[in-house]
């Protein structure tokens, strides 16, 4: 089954345990769209398996509809089934992970996209995809955001370049609602997020992006992501590298309240 049919499965696989768990407990789409900040079309497009669930509301499905992990199960598959396989172990990895750091040095990073720029950015991709193939893809990256919903709450982190913030992938427009979701994002008690200033003269990151993760039994991991592919890093020195390469960008870049303000100027700006 090739990843777009696999992704358009779990989808709709999500939606029929949605609407079965709905259904038992004797609740309307609309009821549980109160529940969850939805609106009543919304929660009919999940259960037909045509959007991804977005917010908390799987959390919360879950927990009214009394489906005992059900659904957060299914939620976890759903989080990998559009993506390539070393990419599927990553967001695995990543889902449970009890912190994550990221630098980021050519486009916002997936966890903090927004639909649109998601579809702009991946609609870039050569050689081009199909518009189905486009939809898995940016489907099973606003799954993995569910991460930021997740309880226990994990700790995030990201140091993005400046021209993350600039670039308009998708156009201003797109841009504007991406920052101003950054923005959103950042204010959470568990993310920091820090720009590195293009005029910054010295730099630990020049080698690429990384991301760094702490599993729940508190072992460290990294994983580096390129053109064909990604790889994961958890053997001695590289690892330990890696990590202090990370604490050094943190110093080198603004702090997450300059930070704050240089995104705001920027939005304001577009």
């Amino acid at each position: 089954m090739h990843s777009g049919e696999q992704g358009s499965s779990n989808l709709e696989m999500f939606g029929s345990l949605l609407r079965f768990f709905r259904e038992r407990a004797g609740m309307t789409q609309e009821g549980l769209g109160g529940h969850a900040g939805y609106s009543k079309s919304q929660v009919a497009m999940v259960e037909r398996g045509e959007r991804p669930p977005k917010g908390r509301l799987v959390e919360i499905a879950d927990e009214t509809l009394s489906a005992q992990g059900a659904l957060l199960a299914a939620a976890r598959k759903l989080r990998t089934s559009a993506l390539p396989a070393w990419t599927a172990t990553y967001a695995e990895i990543e889902a449970d992970a009890t912190a994550l750091h990221t630098y980021a040095n050519h486009v916002v990073p997936g966890l903090l996209q927004t639909e649109a720029y998601a579809q702009a950015a991946i609609s870039c991709n050569y050689p081009p995809l199909e518009d189905e193939e486009i939809a898995e893809k940016v489907a099973a990256r606003l799954a993995r955001q569910q991460l930021l919903q997740r309880r226990p709450t994990p700790a995030l982190s990201f140091v993005l370049e400046q021209i993350t913030l600039t670039r308009p992938i998708g156009g201003c427009s797109v841009l504007k609602e991406q920052l101003q979701h950054v923005l959103e994002v950042g204010r959470r008690r568990n993310v920091e997020i820090q720009v590195m200033p293009s005029n910054r003269e010295t730099h630990s990151g020049l080698n690429g992006p990384m991301i760094l993760l702490e599993t729940q039994d508190r072992s460290q991991l990294a994983y580096v992501d390129g053109q064909s592919g990604g790889y994961f890093i958890n053997e001695q020195p590289s690892l330990g590298d890696l990590f202090g390469r990370y604490g050094t960008l943190r110093a080198q870049a603004l702090t997450p309240e300059a930070s704050t303000e240089l995104i705001e100027q920027v939005t304001r700006e577009l």
